[in-house]
């Protein structure tokens, strides 16, 4: 049973003013920090809006601001790191294994079913079923899952992608690992895929487009 909400919200302007503090909320998660301090926020807002006194000047703030983007890109770094080691031994131990084969690029494949259909080019549109996991089996992204195959070009994807489309033939059914470098590297993708990830995918070529 969703919470009552703790203030009146019987008028439009209530309403409305509500809706602006979900706006301000919304940014305040997408630029949160460790140590964020909400009643320190709401009292910048208030004096800001009633044109009060600022209790700290620019020159007071600064600092401050630069202590914390230190702090955030220190504790990103030391992520990132982290990610490129657990990748590293990942592909490692994978690479041992006999039926994984890795390329000079370093893509891994292994054969999950076998087709006989042709092989796209780089230029082709193809049509697969793909289940994409991180290293620890988190699923991140599924064409499976959502019960609806994709179709996109082969060189409109990921490189390790790229790569083993135009290795495998309709029917394939392959596990790729991608290293980070053939994946989103070191920038990541948005929120989902984070920086220096390696990412599993079981791929089905389905057809050949066009």
């Amino acid at each position: 049973m969703a919470l009552q909400p703790e203030v009146d919200l019987s008028t439009d302007e209530q309403k409305v003013s509500y809706g602006f503090g979900l706006q301000f909320g919304d940014q305040l998660r997408r630029n949160h920090f460790e140590g964020m301090d909400l009643e320190a926020v709401v009292a910048g807002m208030t004096h800001w809006f009633e044109q009060q006194q600022a209790l700290l000047s620019d020159e007071e703030l600064n600092p401050s601001y630069r202590a914390i983007q230190d702090r955030q890109q220190a504790q990103a770094a030391e992520l990132a790191d982290k990610r490129a080691a657990l990748a590293g031994q990942f592909l490692e131990a994978n690479a041992a294994r006999e039926e994984v084969t890795t390329t000079d690029s370093g893509l891994q494949w292994e054969v999950l079913e076998s087709g006989d259909g042709a092989r796209p080019g780089p230029r082709s549109r193809v049509e697969v079923h793909y289940h994409g996991t991180f290293v620890d089996g988190t699923v991140f992204d599924s064409s499976v899952e959502r019960g609806e195959a994709a179709q996109f070009g082969v060189h409109e994807v990921i490189p390790g992608w790229t790569e083993a489309l135009q290795l495998m033939s309709v029917g394939d059914k392959w596990r790729i690992a991608c290293p980070p470098a053939l994946a989103y590297g070191e920038q990541g993708a948005g929120g989902t895929i984070p920086p220096n990830t390696a990412l599993v995918f079981e791929v089905h070529l389905i057809a050949i487009k066009d």
